[in-house]
């Protein structure tokens, strides 16, 4: 087998690639708007931001391309190279002069005039690996139609993924990083589940994850008042609860119509972070309730497309591999869309394929590039069978 297949376009599933393009550049569009007052003020340059997220589109196309060419067994062998690149880079993160830091966090790779965040890359190679061992002994297996029970992974192998993402945990931490360190955690519990790990398995490890973020929230006083700040934003509305108070007040003024792309007026200078945490509050704004409802139905399509794809998957490492992909999108978006309406305590997540930010949107695209090569192949295999 070799590692670059032939591309025939009927095999590659328009159905989720023509999605996922449309968010992209919906999501430049977004960025622009949420973005050109402030960068006008701090740049000079109304599009500062939406150039910067044009080459990560660039580049997120490439990886895309260069995924969906690639055979993705080859991932399967390199897993634990992956895994070993994603922990190099996060270990990065801590070497003076290597590290970028902004808003005394450090979380961020120099790259010339490029900076490169590794928590986002160790979502992915989280996947890789976690597929990678839960698929070990079965990597020689064809799953059989009418069989789609998925059997039931060793105690060993859910300890050597927890150990994988303990490790990747306990890095993005001590960055500090809450946000993506709970969102990996997540992530993490969710893909034990989809690959079959027993429930009863399930509670015995979630109840000292549990114990370790409530000491994690207590350890740190400014995680306790962001905390107090979503519990009642106007105990403080000039401080902790200032963003959330003013995503609401975007959200609000939307209505059910929105007000009109480009219209936002939240975003002069008044909600941080519009043009990437915060961005789907500028979506609600802009475009309403009926608006959100139709970037809910786009992003359902795509976590539905992926699933069913790694559903149909004729080997295990191929479905794992999707249904870690498609909880990455899902616990993420979801996150995303609970902070901004004040569901659950703030946190720095960007939005899948809509937030600035080029190294997320790298990774996704190259994650989606991933899934098509999932689909084409096993497409191709079903015709040759």
């Amino acid at each position: 087998m070799g590692i670059v297949h032939k591309i025939t376009p009927r095999y590659c599933d328009l159905s989720l690639l023509i999605p996922v393009l449309g968010l992209v550049i919906f999501g430049v569009l977004m960025i622009y708007s949420a973005s050109n007052y402030n960068a006008k003020i701090y740049y000079d340059d109304s599009f500062y931001y939406a150039v910067k997220q044009l080459i990560g589109l660039v580049l997120g196309s490439v990886g895309l391309l260069a995924m969906y060419f690639i055979d993705y067994h080859w991932l399967q062998k390199l897993a634990w190279v992956i895994f070993g690149i994603a922990v190099a880079l996060l270990v990065a993160v801590f070497i003076p002069g290597v590290s970028i830091s902004k808003l005394g966090a450090t979380r961020w790779i120099g790259i010339g005039s490029f900076s490169l965040q590794p928590s986002e890359i160790a979502k992915f190679a989280l996947v890789i690996f976690a597929a990678r061992i839960f698929a070990g002994k079965f990597k020689n297996t064809v799953v059989v139609k009418g069989k789609d029970r998925l059997p039931i992974p060793k105690l060993w192998q859910a300890l050597v993924v927890l150990f994988g993402g303990g490790v990747m945990c306990g890095l993005i931490i001590l960055e500090p990083n809450m946000s993506i360190t709970m969102t990996v955690g997540i992530i993490m519990f969710v893909i034990l589940f989809l690959c079959g790990v027993r429930l009863k398995t399930m509670g015995l490890i979630l109840l000292p994850a549990v114990a370790t973020v409530a000491v994690m929230l207590i350890a740190a006083p400014y995680r306790l008042k962001r905390l107090s700040a979503f519990v009642d934003p106007w105990a403080n509305p000039k401080c902790e609860g200032f963003q959330l108070i003013e995503s609401l007040y975007a959200i609000a003024n939307g209505g059910f119509w929105g007000v009109g792309y480009g219209h936002s007026v939240q975003k002069n200078m008044f909600l941080p972070f519009s043009e990437s945490d915060f961005i789907f509050a500028i979506i609600a704004e802009e475009f309403g309730l009926i608006g959100c409802l139709a970037l809910f139905a786009v992003f359902g399509w795509i976590v539905y497309k992926i699933f069913k794809i790694g559903h149909n998957c004729a080997d295990f490492f191929g479905r794992y591999l999707c249904y870690g992909i498609a909880t990455v999108i899902m616990v993420q978006t979801s996150l995303n869309f609970a902070v901004a309406t004040g569901s659950i305590p703030p946190t720095g997540l960007p939005l899948p394929f809509i937030s600035f930010g080029g190294t997320s949107l790298l990774v996704f695209m190259s994650a989606i590039g991933v899934v098509l090569n999932v689909h084409k192949q096993n497409k191709r295999e079903n015709l040759v069978l």
